[in-house]
């Protein structure tokens, strides 16, 4: 039998091959929307792909299933309450699929959506009992799914926790749990582990949430835990809902000027090189998501209007181009061209740039006792600023600066911080955009480190 885990490291997705080569079939569960891993895979494995089985509509990244379907050939597979809107084959609880000698069947599991659905892999050569389950958004490595992506968020979590505790825990605890997503994706909690797979066993042993036996425990811990929601899940659910999307976007090659004529439009400029490299020089008005970190997709798609063009600015064609890749992924299609030959064209042709100041973590406090005037910015997400901040920092999470953060002068300098640099590269370029005129991004460390320190650190009186 074949069994291939296929990740999205940027977005911490996961899909699926599965057949039998023996038979010369197979299956891809939730492929992502590059589908080329498939088609080279099956190749090299000699197999035909017959089928697309999705758990659920994804809300977090873009499918891959008109593009496989269309180059393939492959019948779609979705659970009936899905409401798919393009040509499919719906089934029920209980479907199964014969792949040779491997029996794919579906185990209806609402709760993170009402349609979603993990699946049970036999490979009848060797037992009659699942040895695997495809376990999609319900089930994660350490976590499990979050509850408010469809429906109102207490009866989603009561939801996962029967589909965890009538359905997937009656299996075998030897089972393998096989998710559809590693520790990053926005579809579970911060608990979420990278490690590709686990056991029923190991995680009714070590899961927390699994732990919680008692329904009302669960649903006060899985809502209480919730992060913000993907700020487009809606849009990319009706993409994936909807006509399928067989195609990318043709990516133009821009010359500098032809950008600086986008950037007096106001299209927004995102430069995808280090956050080192953004900071030494970037041209006015640029944010910096560097997409050598994974969580560019996610941070894009964060802060790109999808009705507004995006303009890449890379170190190089090919760093924009891999951008690009990134960005359709997560929905974000209005792309209105890249900057070609990076950077260094920009330079060559003596256009104007910005800086924005480092400051290692360490040297932060001599810098703020040397200035009184430094105001420090804290853009971590509120559940971590709730477990202790930096007496006397402002605070605005990094994906909700559209603006200059209430209560900063803009002509005093300010220090962006988070818990390690990589969230406060993004904001301190918002807050550049926005108007800030002294800025300072915080590397080496954040808030956590801070308090190593030995500096103070304050709690919320009501935490």
């Amino acid at each position: 039998m074949i069994f291939r885990q296929i990740p999205h490291d940027d977005l911490g997705c996961a899909s699926y091959l599965i057949g039998d080569d023996d038979a010369g079939v197979a299956a891809v569960v939730d492929p992502k929307f590059e589908i080329e891993d498939y088609l080279e895979l099956a190749r090299y494995l000699g197999v035909s792909i017959e089928h697309i089985l999705e758990t659920h509509n994804h809300a977090d990244h873009v499918s891959g299933h008109g593009k496989l379907a269309a180059a393939t050939g492959a019948t779609i597979n979705i659970h009936r309450e899905a409401g798919a809107e393009y040509d499919h084959q719906a089934f029920d609880d209980g479907f199964e699929l014969q792949l040779g000698a491997l029996t794919v069947r579906a185990v209806h599991t609402p709760g993170h959506r009402p349609e979603h659905t993990a699946f049970a892999l036999v490979d009848t050569n060797r037992g009659e009992e699942p040895w695997a389950l495809l376990s999609g958004d319900s089930l994660f490595v350490n976590d499990v799914a979050r509850p408010d992506l469809a429906i109102e968020e207490q009866e989603g979590a009561q939801k996962i926790f029967r589909s965890l505790h009538e359905r997937i825990l009656s299996l075998a605890p030897e089972t393998e749990v096989w998710p559809g997503h590693l520790g990053g994706s926005l579809c579970g909690g911060p608990a979420m582990d990278m490690k590709p797979s686990s056991t029923l066993a190991y995680e009714c042993a070590h899961n927390p949430m699994l732990q919680v036996t008692e329904e009302a425990d669960f649903v006060a811990q899985a809502v209480g835990s919730l992060g913000p929601q993907p700020p487009n899940f809606e849009a990319i659910i009706a993409l994936n809902r909807g006509e399928l999307v067989t195609e990318g976007v043709e990516l133009k090659p821009l010359t500098p000027r032809q950008v600086e004529q986008k950037r007096s439009q106001g299209v927004l400029l995102v430069d995808v090189r280090t956050d080192l490299q953004f900071d030494d020089a970037h041209i006015p008005g640029a944010i910096a998501i560097p997409a050598v970190q994974a969580g560019f997709g996610t941070r894009l798609a964060w802060l790109a209007d999808r009705e507004q063009e995006t303009v890449l600015i890379g170190r190089d064609d090919e760093d924009a181009r891999r951008a690009a890749q990134l960005a359709l992924a997560v929905g974000v299609r209005r792309l209105g061209g890249f900057l070609h030959g990076g950077m260094t064209e920009w330079r060559r042709e003596q256009r104007p740039v910005e800086r924005i100041e480092r400051v290692e973590l360490d040297e932060l406090a001599k810098r703020a006792e040397a200035d009184p005037a430094l105001q420090l910015l804290d853009v971590r997400e509120r559940s971590e600023r709730e477990a202790g901040y930096i007496p006397g920092s402002w605070f605005e999470p990094w994906h909700d600066i559209d603006e200059l953060p209430e209560g900063l002068d803009a002509a005093r300098p300010v220090a962006v911080l988070c818990a390690s640099g990589q969230r406060a590269a993004v904001a301190a370029s918002l807050v550049q955009r926005y108007g800030g005129e002294g800025v300072i991004h915080v590397v080496g460390g954040g808030v956590p480190r801070w308090g190593e320190l030995g500096h103070p650190i304050e709690v919320p009186t009501d935490a």
